[in-house]
């Protein structure tokens, strides 16, 4: 069932795993804490196979690809993740999810969906006591399951899917998250855990989403460089029940993912490992198709939005203001359009005194040459602006007062 990767991972399998790391209590694991940045402050924490992962097995181009295959989740709530061991599945103690776990891995060749199993927090007279389960895609919640109860679960539920109706089987609705904080599986999924689950909890407050979206610790879904590794069920646009895996998130991706992937509906590309239903090598075209799609949609925005500008520039021009400016005061088209109308204006001054001059020359000779003069004079003048007319009557007012003081100087010799 799936790659070999995971054998040692969902709950789900039975084959002997390699020894974990030591289990450490939840004040041990608390006192090691993560930086805002999503860094661990502590640089020797090790995986729960006992390998230290460098900074590059936290490359984020690595995820696509990355969750195994399966059709359906099973979640078991069952106590708290400080009293969790390394392999609950196997606890002697632990005897609900023990024989839960035995019983779906001896009947899953009668099953016809690829079925994972996962513990999650549970607390009696809460919404998720002890003993409920928690199924996806189905959107369905079973109340009190009790290790009596296993044999006939299973077989009903998981193998012929009907319903189990000692159970008292009830719709979900809204957005089910689920973190890892198997703090004894995996040092850094109970550092890093922890604290994604609370920062979601403040995020919901915030955004008054208390009732659409549940945020619960779950055990070890597989991938400790993945750390914070997070899950998210619930409808997409289309009104199908998903399952997308996130890995590596930090404190600072939680307001995004409720924003985005909630909210809106999308897929947070970078940061997005995979799909419940979707092989893995699909999981990779799949973000390659998404990529490339949204690359398309930016660069039509960028070039529709260049197209916009142009086009305001143009009819601006065509339809000047009632000001008389010939623009319009939105930031750039502003400048824009001032300085066409400027420069419109300037063109049209010179051509005018161009032909005016062409015009005099011409008519030098000519016996109506002097009404010619002045009609052009007439015509230069209407060209100029305030400014040229209070310049040249300036001008002429001096050589007038040039004029008469000579004439008295002569008339006093």
């Amino acid at each position: 069932m799936g790659s070999g990767r995971y054998l040692d991972d969902p709950l789900t399998f039975t084959r002997n795993p390699p020894s974990s790391s030591s289990p450490i209590t939840e004040s041990s694991f608390l006192a090691e804490s993560i930086s805002r940045s999503g860094s661990f402050e502590s640089g020797s924490l090790r995986g729960g196979d006992g390998d230290c992962f460098s900074d590059v097995d936290f490359a984020l181009d690595k995820l696509a690809g990355t969750v195994q295959f399966y059709e359906r989740h099973v979640f078991l709530c069952y106590k708290k993740p400080s009293v969790w061991p390394a392999r609950i599945e196997a606890s002697e103690f632990d005897r609900l999810p023990r024989l839960l776990s035995s019983v779906i891995s001896a009947r899953k060749s009668g099953m016809k969906k690829e079925t994972l199993l996962t513990i999650c927090e549970g607390h009696d007279g809460s919404e998720t006591s002890n003993g409920d389960v928690l199924i996806f895609p189905d959107m369905i919640r079973y109340r009190r399951l009790t290790h009596f109860d296993v044999d006939t679960f299973v077989e009903e539920v998981l193998v012929k899917g009907v319903e189990w109706l000692p159970g008292n089987p009830e719709s979900l609705s809204g957005s089910y998250v689920f973190v890892c904080c198997h703090g004894s599986r995996d040092r850094r999924c109970g550092v890093c855990g922890p604290s994604l689950v609370s920062r979601f909890r403040e995020e919901i407050d915030s955004c008054a989403l208390r009732g659409e979206v549940s945020v619960s610790p779950c055990s070890h879904i597989g991938g400790h460089k993945y750390t914070g590794d997070v899950i998210i069920y619930g409808l997409n646009i289309n009104q199908r029940v998903t399952g997308h895996w996130y890995g590596c998130v930090t404190l600072e991706d939680v307001p995004l993912l409720l924003e985005q992937h909630i909210n809106k509906g999308e897929i947070v590309d970078r940061l997005w490992r995979g799909e419940m239903g979707l092989p893995e090598e699909d999981q990779k075209k799949t973000q390659e198709q998404r990529l490339q799609l949204n690359s398309e949609k930016i660069s039509n925005r960028e070039v529709t939005q260049e197209s916009v500008n142009n086009s305001i520039c143009c009819q601006s021009r065509a339809v000047p203001e009632p000001n008389g400016s010939g623009c319009q005061q939105n930031g750039n088209s502003s400048y824009c359009l001032e300085e066409i109308h400027t420069e419109k204006n300037t063109s049209e001054r010179v051509t005018s005194v161009k032909n005016a001059s062409l015009r005099i020359g011409s008519s030098e000779n000519g016996s109506s040459g002097g009404f010619k003069v002045c009609a052009v004079m007439s015509m230069w003048l209407e060209t100029w602006e305030r400014e040229d007319t209070y310049a040249a009557l300036a001008v002429a007012c001096a050589a007038a007062s040039v004029a008469i003081a000579y004439n008295c100087y002569k008339q006093l010799k």
